[in-house]
C-alpha cells in the first residue's frame, strides 16, 4: 500500500521536486501551500503544473490552526516533510514577527497533528543559517551554536528544537536536514544564482555585496532531494539533525565568474556593501550524511551551473 504523505510548502523551489521523486515512488501526496506574494505566485503554479492532477492541492497558511486540525483529521498521514517556511535572511530582518510566527508556530502546529494522529516520520527542511558566524569549517552537526546572526536562522533553530521535543515526548521521529544554498531548475528568483542569471543574460547590472570574497556552499538540487529520500527512509534512530551541502566552498566571485563562463557574457557589477546577516562562509560536513543516510553529492558547481542555464533558455 502506497505511502500516503503531507508536503507542506509543496508548490516551491526544493518542495515541488521532492514531490516528483515522491510521486515515481508511487506516494499519495497532499500538499499544503499559500501562494503567497513573497515571489509570483505563478511561478509556484508553474512548478506543479507538471502533476498537479497527480496530487491533492490544499492551498493554506500553516499557521491556521483550525485549517491544520483538519487537515490531519481528514487524511491520515504516514510522513510529513515539512518545507513550508518564510524564507530570506535579509527580509526576515525588515519583517521579524512574520518570521516567528510562520516558522516557529506553524511548526509548532504540523508537530501537534503529527502527535494527535499518530504520524511517526517527520522531515524538516532546515538551513546551515543556524551556524551563523561559526569559526571552524566545515560545519558539523555537533558544532557549538551560540550567536545565529538573522530572525530567519533563529527560526529554524527553533523548529529544531521543538522537533526534538516531539522526537523525545511523543516518539515521532525526526529528521532535521540543514540544507546549504541549493540551487537548480525552478530555483526562487530572488536568489543569487537566479538573479546574477537572468540581469547577466539581459545585459543589466548586478548588484555584489561585498568584495566577493564570501563563500558558499552551493547544493544542486537533485542532490538535496537524493538526501530528503534518504531520510524519509530512514529508521535507526529517533532525532537526528543532519547536513545536506555540495561539501565545497565557492566564492561570490567564483560563482559569478562561473556564470558569465557559461553564458559567454561579462557581468556588470554593482559594488555594494556586506548585507547584515549575511554569514561569512557556510561549507558543510557531510561525513554524518554518508554515514547515516548513503548521501554523496555529485554535482558540482560548474556542471548544476550549466544544467541551470540549460533550464532557464528552455523556459
Amino acid at each position: 500500500m502506497s505511502d500516503k504523505i503531507l508536503v507542506t510548502g509543496g508548490a516551491g523551489f526544493i518542495a515541488s521536486h521532492l514531490c516528483e521523486a515522491l510521486l515515481s515512488e508511487g506516494a499519495e501526496i497532499t500538499i499544503i501551500d499559500d501562494f503567497n506574494n513573497y515571489y509570483d505566485p505563478t511561478i509556484k503554479e508553474a512548478n506543479i503544473g507538471n502533476f498537479r492532477d497527480r496530487i491533492t492541492v490544499v492551498q493554506g497558511d500553516i499557521r491556521d490552526q483550525p485549517l491544520i486540525k483538519s487537515l490531519f483529521a481528514g487524511t491520515r498521514f504516514d510522513k510529513v516533510y515539512h518545507f513550508a517556511a518564510r524564507a530570506g535572511v535579509r527580509p526576515s530582518i525588515a519583517d521579524p514577527r512574520l518570521y516567528v510566527s510562520t516558522n516557529i508556530d506553524g511548526t509548532l502546529n504540523l508537530l501537534e497533528g503529527c502527535r494527535k494522529t499518530g504520524v511517526k516520520h517527520f522531515v524538516f527542511a532546515s538551513s546551515s543559517s543556524v551556524y551563523g558566524v561559526n569559526q571552524k569549517v566545515p560545519f558539523a552537526e555537533d558544532d557549538l551554536i551560540q550567536r545565529t546572526i538573522s530572525p530567519y536562522a533563529a527560526t529554524k533553530l527553533a523548529s529544531e528544537q521543538l522537533c526534538s521535543n516531539y522526537s523525545h515526548l511523543y516518539g515521532i521521529r525526526c529528521l532535521c536536514l540543514r540544507f546549504f544554498t541549493v540551487y537548480g531548475p525552478r530555483q526562487r528568483p530572488d536568489l543569487a544564482i537566479s538573479k546574477f542569471t537572468q540581469k547577466i543574460m539581459a545585459g543589466e547590472p548586478i548588484d555584489q555585496y561585498g568584495d566577493g570574497h564570501t563563500a558558499r556552499d552551493y547544493t544542486y538540487v537533485e542532490d538535496i532531494i537524493n538526501g530528503v529520500m534518504a531520510a524519509g527512509r530512514y529508521t535507526a534512530t529517533d532525532f537526528e539533525i543532519i547536513n545536506l551541502g555540495g561539501s565545497a566552498a565557492n566564492t561570490l566571485s567564483q560563482l559569478i565568474s562561473g556564470i558569465e563562463e557559461i553564458l559567454g557574457k561579462s557581468a556588470i557589477i554593482n559594488h555594494l556593501p556586506e548585507q547584515p546577516g549575511d554569514v561569512p562562509v557556510t561549507f558543510a560536513d557531510v561525513s554524518k550524511a554518508q554515514r547515516l543516510l548513503g548521501y554523496v553529492p555529485l554535482t558540482p558547481l560548474k556542471q548544476g551551473l550549466i544544467r541551470y542555464v540549460e533550464w532557464v533558455k528552455a523556459k
